[in-house]
């Protein structure tokens, strides 16, 4: 393990493990800060490596590259939690890897997750592991239905999961996890889903976002706005919540906390994420430090940055299905002053896939995301002459 100092200044190079739009943005983030980064991935081309300093193309599983790429950087961090854990290993006999490889090793897997949660006192829903048609049905007795079925591992975005409804579609289910370890989770009633995105350094100092509201739209994020729409008592319970988290995973670095509320008003603790969230764009336009610069922060050792929201916001996701009817007209979109683009290289615009997003402020959350959904709509007038492409190519969805 390396012995350099745990404070890495402007002028050093950040390793980035993964290459979409999380990797694009936090780049940019780095740049602006003086950093130097090279990105890691499987691809060329990729968002983030379009604005990194050096895009380092190999497998993740090539350990001897990703040794090499660990030599040539002062820190490394990672944009999505699928990394190998034998990738972040392999970094880290070289460099700090933050957050550390074993968080990466508990959130990139459900049951890993859930046991690690339930363990540690953080309210969550009932939960079964599930290896064979008889744990199937056992769960389905003791935790009854509607439940949801999902894989243990390699699923966001809703991929992966099942809802069951009706025993008879337990047979099926089971099979469509193909051989896979699976998590049963009990259903929540829940009244709405929220988010929160901390961070902590080192010396244990931690700053979370404004809690932020989600909405989604076929198990994607559609649309996030700040503040939520929740009570005080409540959205310093679910901080409350994300500072024990992040302490008991000893995180530096950021973390997500993704959250239900129930409709009787609790909180549970649905996912995490170790690393900057979608529901975290609106930070770009918002707060006084954006999610990605409070990355560079925390990873780096220095001083985590105000999270202030200076005004109430809306973030839009932009999927490829924008495309469908014709070339986006962006500049209908923008024609709301308040209204900010952001996109992110990708090169094929595929339904479902996360291309861009509109970020908007204004006096109330409620008015920021009227002005975010105005702008998507105004973007599907311009009829199609031509496929369309954007610029790069990424290896994420």
């Amino acid at each position: 393990m390396s012995t350099k100092s745990p404070v890495v200044l402007p002028g050093a190079t950040l390793g980035v493990l993964g290459s979409g739009q999380l990797g694009r943005m936090f780049t940019i983030a780095a740049r602006r800060l003086g950093y130097r980064v090279h990105i890691f991935s499987p691809d060329t081309d990729t968002p983030a490596g379009q604005v990194g300093d050096l895009e380092f193309t190999a497998p993740y599983e090539d350990l001897d590259k990703v040794r090499e790429f660990a030599r040539g950087v002062d820190v490394v961090t990672f944009e999505f939690e699928n990394v190998p854990s034998a990738t972040s290993r392999a970094c880290a006999e070289i460099v700090p890897v933050r957050p550390d490889g074993s968080v990466l090793h508990i959130t990139q897997q459900r049951l890993r997750e859930k046991s690690f949660l339930q363990s540690n006192g953080f309210p969550v829903t009932p939960f079964r592991r599930i290896q064979t048609l008889v744990d199937l049905e056992e769960a389905v007795r003791d935790l009854g239905l509607p439940a949801v079925l999902k894989t243990a591992s390699f699923g966001y975005d809703g991929k992966g999961q099942r809802m069951l409804r009706e025993i008879h579609q337990v047979p099926s289910a089971f099979a469509g996890l193909a051989g896979a370890e699976g998590i049963y989770e009990a259903f929540v009633d829940f009244e709405k889903e929220v988010s929160v995105v901390a961070a902590r350094s080192a010396s244990g100092a931690f700053e979370a976002f404004p809690v932020f509201e989600n909405v989604h739209s076929n198990h994607i994020l559609d649309i996030t706005f700040a503040p939520a729409d929740i009570g005080e008592k409540l959205a310093a319970e679910a901080v409350q919540l994300a500072r024990g988290i992040l302490d008991a995973l000893q995180v530096v670095g950021l973390l997500t906390v993704e959250l239900f509320v129930t409709r009787d008003g609790r909180l549970l603790v649905n996912e995490l994420a170790p690393r900057t969230h979608n529901s975290g764009h609106l930070t770009l336009d918002a707060c006084t430090t954006c999610q990605f610069e409070q990355q560079v922060r925390a990873v780096c050792g220095l001083p985590l940055g105000s999270t202030a929201l200076t005004r109430p916001a809306a973030m839009a996701n932009l999927l490829g299905d924008v495309w469908t009817p014709g070339t986006p007209d962006w500049a209908s979109s923008l024609s709301d002053p308040s209204v900010k683009l952001h996109l992110y290289g990708k090169a094929e615009a595929r339904p479902g896939r996360k291309m861009g997003h509109l970020n908007a402020t204004a006096a109330t959350a409620a008015e920021a995301v009227r002005q975010v959904r105005d702008a998507r709509s105004r973007l599907a007038s311009v009829p199609r002459s031509r496929p369309e492409r954007t610029e790069g190519r990424s290896n994420r969805s």
